[in-house]
């Protein structure tokens, strides 16, 4: 496998999930800033980094790649996490302007062109604009966190024991349609977004009881799809096994211009 140095504009930070094959790894994609060009990472052993090199989502880093012969998807390549160089991170000053300077070489798409884009040409990350957007909750099976639980027990028999990040025990939603989308029937896709799921760990703390905290979160991530404040886009990707799957992977939502 031959790798070369490539530096990224992080976008997307997934919730931490356990893998047989890599440990603990995190999902993470972003833009290619030598072709403005999606572009998935993979493993990323987050918490086993060194403290220099654990980026935040806006991070620019320098990673060594090579595409991955263990998944088909065109935007997937296998990285070298001991390669990473945090070099930059782009700030809100301004609008978002820095940031806002590499987002717009992104294609802006339907949801539903991202489908056809999917089953045509095999695309497995987008750029859409939502509207009409609204956050539902959903209870999660305990069998997750069973499975999540004996994976970590079989990692720590090969690698330093870590405490197991657990599974959250509700599936988050945003619901939106397509601009421009005439023939649009809506749109149900899962946040997977390490955010959402760290919001949910942290604020147990804060509040007395869990409505309370199903409902705050409500409240925040309603307020961070809220279009009439912000121009919002959503950063969207599909599952490797189940290709016309697709997640909230994160939002982009710079403030709106009056």
């Amino acid at each position: 496998m031959i790798y070369e140095k490539k530096q990224i504009l992080v976008t997307v930070k997934a919730y931490p999930n356990p893998s047989r094959t890599y440990g603990e790894t995190v999902c993470c994609a972003g833009i290619d800033l030598s072709s403005y060009q999606w572009i998935r990472l993979y493993p990323i052993p987050y918490r086993d980094l060194d403290d220099e090199q654990k980026f935040r989502k806006y991070s620019v880093i320098e990673i060594d790649c090579a595409k991955a012969k263990d998944d088909k998807r065109p935007e997937s390549f296998k990285v070298n996490p001991d390669t990473i160089k945090v070099s930059d991170w782009l700030d809100t000053k301004d609008d978002w302007k820095r940031r806002k300077a590499i987002i717009r070489h992104l294609p802006v798409k339907s949801m539903c062109q991202v489908y056809r884009e999917a089953r045509e040409n095999d695309l497995s990350l987008g750029f859409v604009k939502p509207v009409n957007i609204s956050f539902e909750f959903m209870k999660r099976s305990i069998t997750d966190q069973k499975t999540r639980e004996e994976c970590y027990a079989q990692l720590s028999f090969f690698n330093k024991k870590k405490k197991v990040i657990e599974v959250i025990p509700y599936h988050f939603y945003y619901n939106f349609q397509c601009l421009h989308e005439s023939g649009c029937p809506g749109h149900q896709l899962s946040i997977i977004d390490w955010e959402i799921g760290q919001a949910f760990r942290d604020w147990r703390y804060r509040y007395d009881d869990e409505k309370k905290l199903l409902e705050m979160i409500q409240k925040k991530w309603v307020d961070v799809a809220n279009t009439d404040k912000k121009d919002v886009y959503f950063y969207v990707g599909n599952m490797k096994r189940f290709r016309m799957t697709f997640m909230v992977l994160g939002v982009f939502n710079p403030p709106r211009i009056k």
